[in-house]
């Protein structure tokens, strides 16, 4: 860091780098489907998609079935090739006989039936033979409405179009989309249960500061697709996913609706921008995808609203200069986890925490007007 110091040992000259979580209200949005390993892409370049457009598809190989062949005709394993009556390679169906043994002119019969339909994968030495389930095919969907800008050959696509996006700070569950409806009049308001109803199937509903556990238990019930909201209890999460969470990854959780959690954990209000921007778009198709990783990559669970309106240059720019006095940014760790600020100053010297830790720190003012000194690690920038 350089800049010369001033009388308070900051300096408007300071800044600091740490990724940014996004509020955007336009925004040319790029995302790449990529299948995992090599495939089939089905898009073509120039091709307009929708959501449930399938750009790629792969071959995932079946499970394979061990059966111990050798054992069941009771004869010796190096003798198991003579006896088989499939070979490898070839198909066979759930009860079909692959091997047998006759003995004493037919008085002794022994046989081995496949336990499923598959094919015949292996005859090994042991005297087992493994057989493998047909290969599944997996789809690769488009996730957001847009055009294909680029074709990843054996790979997927990558799909352009114009949108709102907002960064949630945690989210569990995957991919999904659904039409927005916002249920609160504001984002100091809780989602309660009284107020979900079954209309609200298959959409994306959106509440203000906090949805009860009795709420989010409520929503799975009637077929809610996704739920966006400031805060949530964790012990309330912990009791809803059966299992104390960790939070290095999600985004796995087969839990019957996606939950993004725009401000932290508690009774925390949604930030106002994201709730205008939610408001105003109420009644659209978004796409919400809570998968979140923490550690080194970092992966936010998000709300992407195509909305096909030109992009707003200042609305696009990135906050590539670091954070400044005035920045706008959220703090992501305790004691003051999910609130926001703004940056008061950027000391230089580097200061002595409660861990007897030498850092930077920055002064945060906080929407309450409290001043309070964090370690730079612990925020991010809002982008808006």
């Amino acid at each position: 860091m350089t800049g010369h110091n001033g009388e308070n040992g900051t300096t408007e000259e300071a800044h600091a780098y740490t990724p940014g979580l996004k509020i955007k209200r336009t925004t040319l949005l790029r995302k790449t489907r990529e299948l995992p390993i090599p495939g089939k892409v089905l898009a073509k370049l120039g091709d307009t998609v929708t959501h449930d457009t399938i750009v790629a598809e792969m071959q995932m190989p079946g499970d394979p079935h061990i059966v111990k062949a050798n054992l069941l005709l009771r004869v010796d394993a190096q003798e198991i090739g003579k006896h088989m009556l499939k070979n490898e390679g070839e198909s066979v169906e759930e009860g079909e006989v692959i091997a047998q043994y006759i003995a004493l002119f037919g008085l002794i019969k022994r046989y081995v039936k496949s336990p499923i339909n598959g094919v015949i994968e292996s005859v090994g030495a042991s005297g087992w033979v493994t057989i493998r389930t047909p290969p599944k095919v997996v789809d690769l969907n488009a996730y957001i409405p847009g055009k294909v800008v680029e074709v990843i050959p054996d790979r997927g696509v990558i799909i352009e179009t114009n949108a709102a996006y907002i960064q949630g700070i945690f989210g569990i569950g995957g991919e999904t989309h659904g039409n927005l409806k916002v249920l609160v009049d504001s984002p100091d308001e809780a989602l309660t249960a009284d107020i979900i109803t079954s209309s609200e199937e298959k959409s994306i509903i959106v509440g203000g500061s906090y949805i009860t556990l009795e709420a989010l238990h409520k929503a799975v019930e009637i077929g809610v697709d996704g739920i966006v909201v400031g805060g949530f209890d964790g012990d309330d999460l912990t009791e809803f996913l059966g299992y104390e969470m960790g939070v290095a990854i999600t985004g796995e959780e087969e839990i019957g609706v996606t939950l993004v959690i725009t401000e932290g954990f508690g009774k925390i209000s949604m930030s106002p921008r994201t709730f205008d921007l939610l408001k105003k778009y109420d009644g659209s198709s978004v796409s919400i995808n809570g998968e979140t990783q923490i550690r080194a990559g970092v992966i936010r669970p998000e709300v992407i609203v195509p909305h096909g309106k030109g992009v707003d240059q200042d609305g696009e720019e990135e906050i590539s200069s670091g954070m400044r006095p005035g920045t706008p940014i959220r703090i992501i760790r305790h004691p003051y986890f999910g609130l926001l600020g703004q940056v008061s100053s950027l000391p230089v010297e580097l200061q002595v925490t409660e861990t007897e830790s030498s850092m930077r720190v920055l002064e945060v003012e906080l929407e309450d007007g409290r001043k309070v000194v964090v370690p730079r690690a612990n925020v991010e920038i809002i982008e808006i």
